[in-house]
């Protein structure tokens, strides 16, 4: 089985961790390719940035040669998953949506925590638009833009925590999702401070894949994620 795990931005650092954390649950024949776009923002955190990701991240995956069996899009709260459905047939998995999912299965409510506040829309956006709000006690923002990660790993963690704990302590979360796949790794971490469960969306969109690819199942096409239809495209892909 081969997994396409496509980081929505162009840093590839963050590219190159989220392959490893991927790989770290993957099971025993399961090959998971890393990819980074080749055009688009160093960070995604805003709607003209993830609008531009969403199709560098579709241009990304259409101009893989080799065959796979499920695509994963590596960005929390991000466009361009439905595009990505309606041009393969493969399991198509989004890591926000793949965390959120999984959060329900062990414990009653959930709660995001992203790095800055201006991203929280868009993750509260997704998780409707993909019917998972209901059962979200919240999503807080640790103030960390998605680079901090890299530069000063721990006062992430200590930010990470502070508003997981808090989410814990005052939303009455019972599960927290980290909310950026330049979060991977940082799980056991803000579960010795929180002392529930933590789900990485990438980790948990991984387990979805594999389950997908097993079950022999394929993205329906009978009606919302049916083939785009064959038409001329001007100046595209541009030049």
């Amino acid at each position: 089985m081969r997994i396409l795990v496509v980081n929505v931005n162009t840093t590839t650092s963050i590219t190159e961790a989220i392959g490893e954390q991927a790989a770290s649950v993957a099971a025993p024949g399961t090959e998971i390719v890393p990819l980074t776009p080749s055009f688009g923002a160093e960070s995604v955190e805003g709607n003209y940035e993830s609008y531009l990701a969403a199709i560098a991240v579709m241009e990304t995956v259409r101009a893989y040669e080799e065959p796979f069996d499920a695509i994963i899009q590596a960005g929390y709260g991000e466009h361009g998953r439905e595009g990505l459905q309606e041009l393969f047939d493969v399991p198509v998995v989004d890591i926000t949506e793949a965390a959120a999912s999984t959060a329900q299965f062990v414990g009653r409510t959930y709660s995001v925590v992203t790095s800055l506040d201006r991203t929280v829309p868009l993750i509260e956006d997704r998780l409707r638009a993909a019917g998972l709000s209901d059962r979200c006690a919240s999503v807080r923002a640790s103030g960390l833009a998605v680079l901090d990660l890299e530069r000063d790993p721990q006062a992430a963690v200590e930010a990470i925590a502070e508003q997981a704990e808090r989410a814990v302590r005052d939303d009455r979360a019972e599960v927290i999702c980290l909310g950026c796949g330049g979060m991977s790794g940082l799980a056991e971490r803000v579960v010795a401070r929180t002392g529930v469960p933590v789900l990485d969306g990438v980790t948990a969109a991984v387990a979805t894949a594999e389950s997908l690819v097993r079950l022999g199942l394929t993205t329906s096409k009978v009606r919302t994620y049916a083939p785009p239809r064959p038409k001329k495209m001007l100046n595209w892909p541009p030049a």
